[in-house]
């Protein structure tokens, strides 16, 4: 009989690696597929591209000053549409990616020419943007330009990862135009310079400064992306670089990025810190709560202080108390005072003078809404009694119309009455009939007007009652 050998753990530990290993092999040739982007490139054609775009004479130049118009006028209007409209034709991009490639091919004629084209642009937008600023009617600074004057590290990312689709983008076999159209609107080279000239026209340093560090941030951000990738995508050489200037040119690419991307990380720990700072004003001001007293906040960016308005319900003194410890303990807040102000109390600081005012104002408008709601309700309520005294009044004209057919017709008003030897007011409900029988005796008219006399006595519950008669005439014959 034929013994089974049985399989030695061994093996098994063995076979069970093999297939570990063809699985990751597996892994690894599907990722290479999906990601190699080598075999898919055109380094020449590359090249020749990126180096038709660094000019900017001629159509160009003309192109770049009517986007930069466009872009200030949108950046000046506060749309963000016009923007993203300019950027779609600007051609800015085209000496920075020049710069980026020139330095990785070691290619000085084409990084110098980038340069100085990357200069000229740089003036021609900022002399064009300035102009418009000057001459422009709208000078607020608007959401749309301050957001071009702070830049983060978010800003850095953006450029980064802008920069590394657009080369992509270019280096692939026919090009992608809606990926470099898109990487011109993320990465937005255009409202930064369009922002430092309204800084020059409005002689702000700071708005200058900012807005030339966002350009700075983007321009060198999308040309380290463009040598970095160059260098992964082997393009050729134009020219030998020895292993000693290779490396002095990377560290020259790496020192730039540094000093480029520090600022940027200290406004983005400082808009970081701002932010948590602001959600913790929201939450104490969220948190407050009295009955029938209203909070405003209003915040002194300068002082960093937080002044709540308090109007309605006066807070005693022991809640505010509460209230102010509860702020000084919050943890995002230890910088900041805040301060309770209720009410139309007279506020010493000679700063809140105008929060006092305004407090003022609030009152003011507060009883100018409660007094009005009182009248308006005082007038309906008197507008519905005389509605009702004139259902009631045309029930008892239909009730005296039925009882007398011998009246022709009847009249019911209020006559007011004033005794100037008493200065008194008074007031008589006066009825005034005519009777259609002109047979009808003067005993039976007396008798009529006795009991009609009477009857509205008790209908109308009245003692101030009047009954006139009057000569009866058709109503036909008064229309004519």
């Amino acid at each position: 009989m034929e013994q089974n050998n049985p399989t030695q753990p061994g093996d098994k530990l063995e076979e069970n690696q093999q297939k570990i290993s063809g699985i990751w092999d597996n892994v690894k040739a599907f990722l290479n597929e999906l990601l190699d982007i080598r075999e898919d490139s055109d380094r020449s054609e590359t090249v020749e591209s990126v180096r038709k775009d660094i000019s900017f004479q001629g159509h160009n130049a003309w192109i770049l000053i009517f986007s930069i118009m466009v872009a200030s006028i949108g950046l000046n209007v506060g749309s963000t549409a016009v923007v993203i409209g300019a950027m779609l034709i600007s051609p800015l991009m085209g000496p920075i990616v020049g710069m980026g490639l020139g330095t990785a091919i070691n290619d000085e004629k084409m990084l110098r020419r980038s340069l100085i084209n990357l200069i000229v642009m740089m003036v021609l937008s900022l002399i064009t943007a300035t102009i418009y600023f000057k001459i422009s009617p709208f000078v607020e600074f608007n959401d749309e330009l301050k957001n071009r004057t702070f830049p983060t590290f978010l800003d850095v990312l953006i450029a980064i990862f802008g920069g590394l689709a657009l080369i992509v983008a270019k280096s692939k076999k026919g090009t992608m135009s809606n990926a470099i159209a898109g990487v011109a609107i993320a990465t937005a080279l255009m409202p930064p310079l369009c922002t430092a000239g309204y800084g020059i026209a409005m002689w702000d340093i700071s708005i200058f400064g900012g807005a030339i560090y966002l350009f700075s941030i983007n321009a060198v951000f999308i040309a380290l992306s463009t040598f970095v990738v160059c260098k992964l995508l082997n393009f050729p050489m134009v020219k030998y670089a020895n292993q000693a200037k290779r490396k002095r040119i990377s560290r020259i690419a790496t020192a730039v990025g540094i000093i480029v991307l520090l600022p940027s990380v200290f406004f983005f720990y400082q808009l970081y810190q701002d932010q948590l700072n602001k959600q913790a004003r929201l939450e104490f001001v969220e948190s407050l709560n009295y009955k029938g007293s209203i909070f405003t906040p209003i915040w002194n960016e300068e002082k960093k202080e937080l002044i709540m308005s308090v109007v309605g319900k006066e807070v005693p003194e022991e809640k505010i108390k509460e209230w102010e410890d509860q702020f000084y303990q919050m943890e995002d807040l230890e910088e900041c005072t805040v301060t309770f102000v209720q009410g139309s109390r007279t506020i010493i600081d000679s700063q809140n003078e105008d929060l006092a005012k305004i407090q003022e104002e609030r009152i003011e408008d507060f009883k100018l809404i409660r007094d009005k709601d009182s009248r308006i309700e005082a007038l309906e309520n008197q507008l519905r009694l005389v509605s009702n005294k004139f259902k009631d009044k045309d029930i008892l004209l239909d009730e005296l119309g039925y009882l007398y057919p011998q009246i022709g017709s009847m009249g019911l008003a209020m006559n007011h009455t004033r005794d100037y030897a008493t200065k008194k007011m008074d007031s008589t409900e006066v009825i005034t009939i005519s009777f259609k029988d002109s047979l009808l005796d003067e005993e039976n008219k007396k008798v009529i007007k006795e009991n009609i006399y009477n009857w509205l006595k008790y209908r109308l519950k009245s003692e101030r009652v009047q009954v006139n008669e009057v000569k009866y005439q058709a109503m036909d014959s008064l229309s004519q």
